[in-house]
């Protein structure tokens, strides 16, 4: 579904070149949930922002079901960290906002709409105006919103990051449950390493920058997934501890030619 080749992408600036990412080789199948983890400033964001088209690539190619990227597509939907939902408007028309900028029949979406809030644990919230729900209840309006459409493709850049523990655990919770009806392709930015455990299939390891591709990790755990007790909580615990001691390694110089992809 989503392709990347010898992608890379460097920033000019007042202070000189940064180079941010340095050929991303990579495969995403249909419906598979896949989760970029890496320190602060290896191109994480920037990765999912070519994906959606948002910037241009330094050098390589992205497609999307066979399409090459250039610009931001329909069949593709981005929730970022913050909900970024327009005040003026209330719930159910945030959440409606695509539907008008695409031109779609706004008499068709609008039960989905609510269908989608309902699920959401957001029905009776309609008419609220953002300002009067929590950081959580905003963010899940944002994730009912990027759905509206049935994307094909999901791109998450940290949308649960600002949120409390509990809250982050919950709305893991409400997305597992998303992948697993609907099976949008998910690519899913995070920090957190418990986060890329409960929800990816694999997880993506970048190193440093310039970001590379320093490993892939399987997650081959059943689903749905929790970090509290259960039959599988010490597979959980293995993955983590590889993931964690991947990105504590320091990276040595001699190993750069041979990243695995």
């Amino acid at each position: 579904m989503i392709r990347l080749s010898g992608v890379s992408r460097t920033f000019e600036g007042r202070s000189g070149r940064v180079e941010a990412l340095r050929g991303i080789d990579l495969d995403v199948a249909e419906g598979e949930f896949v989760a970029v983890l890496g320190r602060s400033g290896c191109g994480k964001s920037t990765l999912l922002r070519l994906i959606a088209g948002l910037l241009p690539l330094s050098a390589g190619e992205i497609t999307v079901a066979g399409t090459p990227i250039t610009r931001p597509r329909q069949d593709i939907a981005m929730l970022f960290q913050k909900p970024a939902l327009l005040p003026w408007r209330t719930v159910l028309d945030n959440v409606l906002l695509p539907v008008e900028i695409f031109g779609w029949s706004r008499a068709k979406h609008r039960e989905r709409a609510r269908q989608l809030l309902d699920v959401a644990g957001l029905a009776g919230f309609e008419k609220r105006l953002p300002h009067e729900l929590s950081g959580g209840m905003q963010q899940r309006v944002s994730l009912c919103r990027s759905l509206i459409g049935e994307p094909r493709v999901m791109l998450m850049d940290e949308p649960f990051s600002a949120l409390d523990a509990l809250t982050r655990e919950e709305l893991s919770g409400e997305l597992q449950r998303v992948h697993m009806e609907n099976k949008p392709t998910i690519v899913f930015v995070t920090h957190s390493i418990d986060e890329a455990v409960l929800l990816a299939d694999r997880v993506v390891v970048l190193s440093p920058r310039p970001g590379r591709i320093r490993k892939v990790v399987e997650v081959a755990i059943p689903r749905p997934r929790t970090l509290g007790r259960n039959a599988h909580l010490a597979d959980v615990a293995q993955v983590s501890a590889d993931l964690h001691e991947l990105l504590m390694e320091r990276e040595q110089p001699a190993s750069v030619g041979a990243e695995g992809h």
